[in-house]
C-alpha cells in the first residue's frame, strides 16, 4: 500500500486553497506510473517523494506532464511530512528536485517558510505579439527558467 494524501495548500479553511496530492514512496518509481497516478488524481499537481539519506527526493506531475517546480505541492509535501511524524518540529524539509534544493520549515505558529532558488530574469527579445496580448507597449522583457517578465511604459 502506498500512502496518498490530498492537501489544500495556502488554505485557512476546509475546501479552500490550492489542492495537491502527495504520494509517499519507499523509493524511486517509474515516471510512467507516476504520470498515471497524477492523471487519476486529476489535480493541478501530484507530488511524489521518498526519503534519501535524510533528505527527500521530490517530483511533480500534472495530469499531462512532469513539471520542474511546483510551490503548492512542495508546501503540501512538507505539511504531510510534519503531520505524519516523518519530520519533527525544528527539522527542515529538504527536497532535492529538478529545480535544485528546496527547503521548508514549519514555524512555531504553525505557518511555513519556504526557501526556493532565486531565478532572476535575463533581458531577452519578447515573443511576437506579447505586448498586443496585454494591450501594452513593452519597454523591457526578461526571461527566467520558469517565467517571462515584462515592463511597460
Amino acid at each position: 500500500m502506498i500512502p496518498l494524501f490530498q492537501v489544500d495548500a495556502f488554505a485557512d479553511a476546509l475546501f479552500t486553497g490550492n489542492p495537491a496530492a502527495v504520494c509517499l514512496l519507499n523509493g524511486p518509481a517509474e515516471a510512467t506510473w507516476m504520470q498515471s497516478v497524477a492523471a487519476e488524481m486529476n489535480l493541478s499537481e501530484t507530488a511524489f517523494l521518498y526519503q534519501d539519506d535524510g533528505d527527500y527526493r521530490l517530483r511533480w506531475f500534472t495530469p499531462e506532464v512532469e513539471v520542474d517546480l511546483c510551490g503548492h505541492a512542495t508546501l503540501a509535501s512538507a505539511h504531510i511530512l510534519y503531520e505524519t511524524g516523518a519530520l519533527s518540529d525544528g527539522q527542515s524539509a529538504r527536497f532535492h528536485t529538478a529545480s535544485g534544493l528546496l527547503t521548508v520549515q514549519r514555524n512555531d505558529d504553525g505557518s511555513f517558510t519556504m526557501d526556493f532558488p532565486a531565478t532572476p530574469p535575463e533581458e531577452t527579445k519578447p515573443p511576437p505579439g506579447l505586448g498586443d496580448v496585454f494591450g501594452i507597449e513593452l519597454v523591457w522583457t526578461g526571461r527566467s527558467p520558469f517565467d517571462i517578465f515584462v515592463g511597460s511604459g
